[in-house]
């Protein structure tokens, strides 16, 4: 192969690597340009910590992002409606007003002995399992965040 031929392949690589680039940057953001976000939780001991960067996201950004949470194993535990805390229970309603799309693993909650009536309000079934549900989300532009 000739020095020219080897530098066009070089460029032409870079240039294909930039566009795959760019094409993951436009998938996380929308036409208007807000940002989708997943967030991850499976540890039970940070359910409050988690509501809390969501929270603290919806507020730094106005707003102006789309965020899911896929909640499985130990962590589902917290949002039991009848032994949610005070924080988690107040803390994921007003999440809930602001648009956060929640989504409880089918497999843990099968595991758990338990179905969509007995969590709070507002989370759909994840029901290929959380860590598909992740995978899918990520899949379609959102930015994967596991505090």
């Amino acid at each position: 192969m000739r020095r020219r031929d080897m530098f066009r392949t070089a460029v032409a690589t870079l240039a294909a690597g930039g566009a795959l680039i760019g094409l993951h940057k436009a998938r996380a953001a929308d036409a208007a340009g807000t940002a989708r976000i997943v967030y991850h939780l499976s540890d039970l001991d940070k359910a409050a910590f988690v509501l809390g960067n969501i929270r603290n996201h919806y507020e730094g950004t106005d707003g102006k992002v789309v965020i899911a949470l896929v909640v499985h194993g130990p962590a589902l535990a917290a949002f039991k409606s009848k032994a949610a805390s005070g924080s988690v229970s107040s803390g994921f309603a007003a999440l809930q007003k602001q648009g956060l799309a929640a989504h409880a693993c089918a497999n843990t909650m099968q595991g758990m002995d338990m179905s969509l009536t007995d969590l709070l309000p507002g989370f759909v079934t994840a029901a290929r399992g959380g860590v598909v549900k992740l995978a899918e989300l990520q899949r379609d532009g959102y930015v994967y965040l596991r505090p």
